[in-house]
């Protein structure tokens, strides 16, 4: 059969709803190319339409991913599409044939079919039924894709439907926003081609269901299984970027080129990278943070004081005999600590803490001595340079006043009105051997019967007196 006397059908490759594909000749041209005949339908405007669209859009793209037309006309009252010849299957055919494809091949299928549908974008068409059936493998593995028969534009103010409630496409690979009844956009192209990788994966595509209401209903509300757990030697990378096609958000979805770039560079391969933990700030006031595998310094024990808070420790500033104390030259050690009876403490203690009840935190902290230990304690802590000074002074003071005291009052005589002998003087005293003063010899007190006796001599020196 000649076409248009020029296109020699010489065999069937397929048919559709729309017409049937043969394998033809160029009679002019002597070339072998694809010949599309629409069915003798007269009465669907519809079919022709598209079919005429088909023809203007693919004449607009020029792409080696894209399927070229050639030639478009009219014959015998019905329309005919001249394409470019496809030596090679279908990707609806070769999964049939061979089931899920190698991820490595399926990345080079995604990269190109990206890069196709990215130049259809860019001239403004949306293909709207991207499927395996119209993806085919030239016979040196060049991907092409085809049928832009319900293709649109972007500025097209048309509706998505071509009848009255029926979306145009394929339910299986329709985008949620297209089963909302919304206008098709060039993210539509990129979430069917995501339904498409996921199927030549798992073997099947991401939802299915009984009837095609329940299918777009999926698409909408339920999120895909993640293809790892149908391929376990899929990358993670892979299902990462697919599952990132299949979002339910266009604006969330990448656009053609960039899963085009992404596709065809070693990316898919690798292993995901972790996610990098923000470092940790520092605070004002807080020593900083160790780093990371640094041993950790030991603990200080509790009871362990500050340098300034230990009498006599090195660098204590201002307590006696301690190194670099002012006005004590270095080198002279430290007195020992007088030891402070229990008594005089618990005294100390009761006046300094206002009685046997408990004190206020204000007082035992004012109490507490720079190191933050109080001075009582039971012995157990240490006490501040402070309270030892006080006591070792008041102690020293005690000493001083009862050795004053001694040699004040200690040679007072027993009885009122004795008379203190006098001292002798010192140019009559005996000299002790080597030029010293001996000590004076000591006067014992009279007596009651030598007091008699004077008394009685007394008496008789008046009565002689009387007498003469």
């Amino acid at each position: 059969m000649l076409v248009a006397d020029r296109y020699r059908l010489e065999e069937l490759l397929g048919r559709g709803g729309m017409g049937e594909v043969w394998q033809a000749q160029d009679e002019v041209l002597g070339r072998q190319v694809a010949v599309k005949l629409l069915l003798g339908d007269d009465g669907d405007e519809s079919a022709a339409s598209r079919f005429r669209l088909e023809a203007q859009t693919a004449a607009r793209l020029n792409h080696p991913q894209v399927v070229a037309v050639y030639d478009f006309g009219s014959w015998e009252g019905r329309f005919y599409l001249v394409m470019e010849l496809v030596r090679g299957p279908s990707l609806a055919q070769e999964l049939s044939a061979r089931g899920p494809l190698a991820p490595r091949r399926a990345a080079r299928i995604a990269a190109q079919s990206a890069a196709g549908l990215a130049a259809a974008h860019r001239q403004g068409v949306v293909h709207r039924d991207i499927k395996p059936g119209n993806l085919m493998v030239d016979a040196d593995d060049t991907l092409k894709i085809g049928d832009f028969g319900i293709a649109r534009f972007v500025d097209e103010t048309s509706a998505a439907l071509t009848r009255v409630g029926q979306i145009v496409g394929t339910s299986t690979y329709l985008a949620p926003e297209r089963a909302l009844g919304k206008v098709a956009g060039p993210a539509s192209d990129v979430y069917a081609l995501g339904c498409v990788l996921y199927q030549l994966l798992a073997g099947q595509p991401p939802f299915w269901a009984d009837s095609p209401t329940a299918l777009l209903y999926l698409h909408v509300d339920t999120p895909p299984v993640p293809p790892r757990q149908h391929r376990a030697d899929l990358p993670p990378a892979f299902e990462a970027y697919l599952l990132r096609m299949l979002a339910k958000k266009p604006e969330d979805r990448p656009t053609a080129q960039e899963a085009a770039d992404w596709f065809a560079g070693p990316s898919w391969e690798e292993p995901p990278r972790p996610a990098r933990t923000p470092m940790p700030q520092p605070v004002f006031g807080s020593a900083p943070a160790a780093p990371a595998g640094a041993p950790a310094r030991p603990p200080v024990p509790p009871s362990m004081p500050p340098a300034a808070a230990v009498p006599g420790a090195l660098g204590a500033p201002g307590v006696p005999g301690a190194l670099g104390a002012p006005g004590v030259p270095p080198g002279v050690p430290a007195p020992a600590p007088v030891p402070v009876p229990a008594a005089a403490a618990q005294g100390h203690r009761r006046s300094s803490g206002g009685g046997r009840g408990p004190r206020s935190s204000h007082s035992a902290q004012s109490a507490a001595g720079p190191g933050g230990l109080a001075p009582g304690g039971g012995g157990k802590g240490i006490r501040s340079p402070k309270v030892l000074l006080s006591v070792v002074a008041g102690a020293v003071a005690f000493l001083v006043a009862a050795v004053i005291g001694a040699s004040v009052f200690g040679g007072s005589g027993s009885e009122t009105g004795s008379q203190r002998p006098e001292a002798p003087s010192t140019e009559s005293a005996d000299r002790a051997p080597g030029g010293n003063p001996a000590p004076p010899k000591a006067v014992p007190s009279p007596s009651k019967k030598s007091k008699s006796k004077k008394k009685s001599k007394d008496k008789e020196g008046k009565d002689k007196e009387d007498d003469d």
